[in-house]
């Protein structure tokens, strides 16, 4: 029973943090599971498998205030859901250690203009550069097929920063997307035998009820307060790259 409980805590922990910030929680997902004992590449699948679930539930909550951008899901889907599968394949194959230290140095990249961005007031459609969106997609679907940590943790700065998303619409817009891009990853890893669907399971509903109550709270937060806890995560993402 409190193994049960203990499963919950930390899935709406992870959940919460998802939903407010547009991630899918992988960055928590796959140290937690290799804490418990999993082997990483089997952690790596499972946190994707996870991540479906978060940001469902958070997606639709977003979708009922009116923060998704459809058009930037359906253009940046088009290219992360084939990288994200090509990410797993390749998750086996390349040098993981090379593949953090790029990773996190963009990650403090991020962090870095997140922080001095400022925000704008509203959405203007016109600002919103979707011939970049492309690029958005493959970036995160092979960091979410190679390294388990959801694009989202790409989604988010990228789509305020390069593309030109005001922050809730971000946050928002990456939870549904994600919800595509984990799918296509976790069912590679699923068809490799790299998830373990009795902890996913076990996670399942702390995941769905903070998922929901990290997307409501992102939408009471003032868009500053909701980027600079943006970038804070980032260098935590990036310190736990490096190390």
């Amino acid at each position: 029973m409190l193994q049960y409980l203990l499963d919950f805590i930390v899935g709406l922990s992870i959940g919460f943090i998802a939903g407010l910030l547009g991630v899918g929680g992988g960055f928590l997902i796959v140290p937690t599971l290799v804490l418990l004992g999993e082997p990483i590449h089997l952690a790596i699948g499972t946190s994707l498998t996870c991540i479906v679930l978060s940001s469902l539930s958070a997606s639709l909550t977003h979708i009922r205030r009116g923060a998704v951008l459809y058009r930037v899901v359906l253009l940046k889907e088009v290219f992360s859901a084939p990288f994200a599968v090509l990410g797993a394949y390749l998750s086996s194959r390349l040098p993981e250690r090379g593949l953090r230290l790029v990773f996190a140095f963009l990650l403090l990249y991020l962090a870095y203009t997140m922080a001095r961005k400022k925000c704008r007031p509203h959405d203007e459609e016109g600002a919103v550069h979707y011939s970049r969106v492309p690029l958005v997609g493959i970036l995160s679907g092979l960091v979410s097929g190679l390294l388990g940590i959801s694009g989202g943790v790409l989604n988010v700065p990228l789509f305020h920063t390069f593309v030109g998303i005001p922050m809730r619409y971000a946050v928002g817009t990456s939870s549904f997307a994600l919800f595509f891009t984990a799918l296509a990853g976790a069912i590679e890893h699923y068809r490799l035998g790299q998830v373990d669907l009795h902890m996913a399971f076990l996670l399942a509903p702390g995941l769905i009820i903070g998922g929901r109550l990290g997307a409501l709270t992102a939408h009471r937060v003032h868009p500053k307060t909701l980027r600079r806890a943006f970038a804070g995560v980032l260098i935590l993402v990036a310190l736990r790259m490096l190390l």
